[in-house]
């Protein structure tokens, strides 16, 4: 019997803070209540979007699979700077805040 595999919704997703100096790349399975939680953290939460006000969605990618969603992560964040900007200019040239549309 062949093996069946569930495709599901995953993300890949930059945030940056209001003065878009810093990024965040992260994955969850839910960018609308990652990016709620970003933008709302614990109280004296010591993450590290918190602690550089990390909350604005920048760019996301999406993926059937986690192990992709994963493994483009781990690509992303081993990018240099100019390169993840490179990368954040071809779909979102602006740098327009995307939270309000996922």
């Amino acid at each position: 019997m062949p093996k069946v595999t569930a495709s599901h919704n995953y993300y890949v997703y930059i945030i940056t803070n209001k003065n878009k100096t810093v990024l965040y790349i992260g994955v969850t399975n839910n960018l609308k209540e990652r990016i709620f939680y970003h933008s709302n953290p614990e109280p004296h939460s010591k993450s590290f979007s918190h602690k550089y006000k990390c909350k604005y969605l920048i760019y996301f990618e999406h993926f059937l699979e986690i192990e992709d969603a994963i493994k483009r992560e781990k690509q992303l964040k081993k990018w240099s700077r100019a390169k993840k900007e490179r990368l954040i200019n071809l779909k979102n040239p602006d740098w327009t805040f995307l939270n309000d549309t996922v």
